[in-house]
């Protein structure tokens, strides 16, 4: 895949910044998930290597499993230089950052590779440094996985399956969008809710990725058994810096924090990997009771013609439209 194909600097060795100066600097970072999850890990990482190649000079402190608030309270926080870093997925961003909401787009990005095409090419780098208009510093992508729909009647096997389904969505314009351009019945209920639902029949499918529907995460496996790997949603998930901490470094300190970043998203990439591929070999185990469904997302692509309408003109930038740029982006192979 392109992003085990890039060389990062990963090992804490590799090169060598001079420290300047020898007061020390504490930032604070933040992320929801508990600390072995890998974006949480990711961030553990990056405290490591900054720390290691600063000698100390800089330290990053890791805040897991909320402490600090949900990821609109800590992106809040971080635009207002109250907390430096924070992991957070794109969607909350979107409410600061409006164009990094085309990452919502369903089937915008073609395979993973095209996904990690646009992120690491000239217009995910534009994105991040963009954002400082709103606050805050992109520093690196982390993968989030695709989002797939899982039913509990019958197979998607083509858009047309769908017709007539109540499907769960998140809360989200563009998702509610998809849905209906698809010929289902959208129903937006809390995530801790979903299980009950599906197992009830009050909806007939849901979505989301491969570990969160599997036996490692909520178990939605056991009473949706059919999981349609279309990869509809690749949401990649950021770290962000406040610009008020942005501002305060030195640019050789700017330069640390970007390499530091990059090593993190390279390791969580890694880490992200194995677990999807772990969640796979037990829904593919004969006792599961899974059926997994492998289609051509073609024809749910040309579903999406009127979603891509509606929304066109909020993604007009000074560089372009950023359906066209990530349409027209080409997949870039190691």
């Amino acid at each position: 895949m392109l992003k085990r194909g890039l060389v990062y600097l990963v090992l804490f060795g590799l090169v060598t910044l001079p420290v300047l100066g020898e007061s020390q600097i504490v930032l604070r970072a933040a992320d929801v998930h508990v600390r072995s999850y890998p974006t949480v890990q990711a961030l553990l990482l990056m405290a490591e290597y900054v720390e290691a190649r600063s000698g100390g000079r800089i330290r990053i402190e890791v805040y897991e499993g909320g402490q600090l608030g949900d990821e609109r309270s800590t992106i809040e926080q971080v635009r207002a230089g109250i907390l430096d870093i924070v992991r957070t997925a794109t969607g909350p961003v979107e409410a600061f950052y409006p164009y990094i909401g085309v990452f919502s787009l369903p089937y915008i990005f073609r395979s993973e590779t095209h996904m990690w095409s646009v992120l690491q090419g000239p217009l995910g780098r534009w994105l991040l440094d963009d954002m400082a208009s709103a606050g805050f510093i992109g520093l690196a992508y982390l993968d989030a996985g695709a989002r797939h729909f899982y039913t509990t009647k019958k197979p998607i096997t083509k858009p047309e399956d769908l017709v007539g389904l109540k499907i769960r969505v998140r809360q989200t314009e563009i998702e509610i969008a998809m849905v209906e351009a698809l010929g289902a019945i959208p129903v937006a209920m809390a995530f801790g809710e979903v299980y009950t639902a599906l197992q009830t029949g009050v909806i007939d499918g849901a979505e989301n990725n491969e570990p969160s529907y599997g036996p490692y995460g909520v178990r939605h496996y056991e009473v949706a058994k059919y999981l349609t790997l279309d990869g509809h949603l690749r949401n990649p998930e950021v770290i962000l810096i406040s610009k008020a901490t942005w501002d305060r470094l030195s640019p050789e300190d700017r330069v640390l924090l970007r390499e530091a970043a990059l090593a993190a998203a390279t390791y969580q990439a890694s880490l992200w990997d194995d677990y999807v591929q772990k969640t796979m070999v037990e829904l593919r185990k004969p006792e599961s009771g899974v059926t997994i469904i492998e289609v051509d997302v073609s024809a749910f692509q040309a579903a999406m013609s009127p979603v891509y309408a509606r929304f066109r003109n909020r993604f007009d930038t000074p560089i372009g439209n950023l359906i066209d740029l990530i349409i027209n982006t080409p997949e870039l192979r190691p």
